[in-house]
């Protein structure tokens, strides 16, 4: 793998590839402003999330000997699902590692769509591990999660439609978890719009990419840390040696969003949008309702994008979501 960001003519390329798999979603007005505030609705994807793109463009690029071999991927479950469709529509065998606390809505839809799946403890290093084992002994192709250039470039689409999209960009808010898809959209969104900020969010209580981005190396943090945030998107440990070297030279910064304010930017989807938001869907309008103030949106001029990467929740636990208080 190069040491070479990716490029936009990558992220071009991918959404040529892509075309026709996942979705252009749809800009979705949140607030009116000052500034506006746009949400990029990934949760419409026919997955219910982002993880399609990425997933599609690793998979059409592999050659016909790997893709007799068959696929693997670890996720707690958005990739998963991205890589079990992925693999049903390229008519190659996928086996997927989750951790034992993946939400039961994601599990299902990843069995519907034929993958195998391997259950594993709750720490994300446990998932690597079975998925290594499974490599060895089946002779299996790993789909990364994000550590991986053409995952990477694949949800860089993201940034590229909406910086097609938005004349006035300002600020693009992304989530981050493993880090190719803030690492994607700000590839796109710095070439397109070179004065526009893109800023992560990320759960105070699985902050590692804000402590590594601060100290200039990966910094992993414990499993039994990041399973405390109901943001299961975003538990990684540490996000990937790629995602690292596009962050450090790309992100304009990282916002970190508490449990109760993911909790009411769940609800604020469905009350002021219309949508339907998974908790790490959520984090980027927990940011842009109460973090205006670090964020600088008093007086900002231009529109501000929030992607909404997800909306794969089991429905018990969103009826509670939907109760839930949004701090003043």
């Amino acid at each position: 793998m190069s040491d070479a960001l990716v490029g936009l003519e990558d992220i071009r390329a991918a959404a040529e590839r892509i075309r026709g798999v996942a979705l252009r979603t749809p800009l979705v007005p949140f607030t009116a402003g000052p500034p506006p505030v746009l949400l990029k609705a990934e949760s419409l994807q026919p997955i219910g999330a982002f993880k399609i793109r990425g997933a599609w463009n690793a998979i059409a690029q592999l050659t016909e000997a790997e893709r007799r071999r068959g696929v693997v991927t670890h996720s707690s479950g958005n990739h998963a699902q991205g890589v079990a469709r992925a693999a049903r529509l390229a008519g190659i065998r996928a086996v997927v590692v989750m951790p034992a606390d993946a939400p039961a809505v994601k599990r299902a839809r990843v069995e519907a769509d034929g993958a195998e799946i391997v259950t594993v403890a709750v720490e994300s290093g446990a998932r690597e591990a079975m998925a290594d084992r499974l490599i060895a002994e089946r002779g299996l192709v790993l789909v990364p999660p994000y550590d991986d250039d053409r995952i990477i470039a694949g949800q860089g689409t993201v940034g590229l439609e909406i910086a097609e999209d938005v004349a006035d960009l300002a600020l693009v808010l992304v989530p981050v978890g493993g880090g190719g898809l803030a690492s994607g959209v700000a590839v796109a969104v710095k070439a397109l719009h070179p004065r526009a900020r893109v800023v992560g969010v990320e759960p105070e209580l699985a902050a590692d990419a804000a402590e590594s981005l601060r100290a200039g190396r990966i910094v992993r943090w414990d499993g039994a840390l990041t399973a405390r945030t109901i943001a299961d998107g975003t538990r990684s440990q540490a996000i990937g040696r790629r995602p690292f070297a596009h962050l450090s030279h790309l992100l304009d910064g990282i916002v970190t969003v508490s449990e109760a304010e993911i909790a009411a930017g769940v609800r604020l989807a469905a009350e002021e949008s219309r949508l339907v938001a998974e908790p790490s869907g959520a984090l980027t309008i927990a940011a842009a309702r109460f973090h205006g103030g670090e964020l600088g949106l008093a007086g900002l001029a231009g529109t501000v994008v929030a992607v909404v990467s997800g909306g794969n929740v089991d429905p018990a636990r969103y009826r509670e979501l939907l109760a839930s208080p949004v701090p003043v």
